[in-house]
């Protein structure tokens, strides 16, 4: 593995725990989901005082603020250094999906631990022999070096109205499990459902893909976003 990165604005060291951390908050903020340390400690798999002392860190170096509700937000400064990252993890899951076939469910762990060893010249090269994709297997986009690019989620199927038909853009990637589940349903970005009913007191949401009809629970349709087309 290579050293870790020093950039020549930071004084901080951006250690692969700084960079998740950094690709984490820019994630969950973009889905409009609360970074608070308990929320980061479980995504990240750490402890919560683990995640405070690196919170504090990164708030010294000028990445982060806190905002009134004791929760963390990307300063400018380490928005650009979180979209570094991203731009790195999403061109990698393109290249071992595309290249070497790695299954959509397993690419984010396999990205996830190169992400920190490969260098900018080298993620230039995969870009350009991939010839510059605009998203990763999951929809997520890629962003471009040295862009501004928000990460916008659309709309989560959950929100959609029944018989209305969905266009599949992006699927959440942390659950494997429920990666693969999708998959076997035919759910996955670049595919238009159909939302057939929803079931009321919390039922599930009822959509077809094709010809076969399937029942969606919460955990699964906060995963799928998109927009609606009818």
């Amino acid at each position: 593995m290579i050293g870790d990165r020093v950039p020549e604005c930071c004084a901080l060291p951006h250690t692969s725990a700084v960079e998740d951390t950094l690709r984490t908050v820019f994630v969950r903020s973009g889905r409009g989901e609360p970074v608070s340390t308990s929320a980061l400690a479980d995504e990240l798999r750490v402890s919560a005082p683990t995640v405070s002392i690196m919170l504090k860190r990164l708030t010294a170096a000028g990445l982060l603020r806190r905002t009134d509700g004791h929760l963390a937000a990307l300063t400018e400064h380490g928005a650009a250094h979180a979209r570094d990252v991203v731009r790195r993890h999403r061109l990698l899951e393109a290249f071992l999906a595309q290249e070497l076939g790695v299954p959509w469910d397993e690419v984010h762990a396999e990205a996830d631990a190169l992400e920190h060893a490969v260098s900018d010249r080298l993620v230039d090269r995969i870009d350009a022999h991939l010839g510059h994709p605009g998203r990763d297997p999951h929809g997520d986009p890629i962003p471009r070096a040295g862009d501004r690019q928000e990460e916008e989620w659309g709309l989560r199927l959950d929100a959609a109205p029944a018989g209305s038909a969905f266009d599949v853009e992006r699927v959440y990637d942390r659950d494997s499990a429920a990666l693969r589940y999708l998959s076997g349903l035919g759910i996955h970005p670049g595919v238009r459902l159909d939302v057939t009913a929803r079931q009321p007191f919390g039922g599930p949401l009822w959509v077809r893909v094709g010809a076969a009809d399937h029942a969606l629970g919460e955990p699964l349709t906060h995963l799928v976003h998109g927009r609606v087309v009818a």
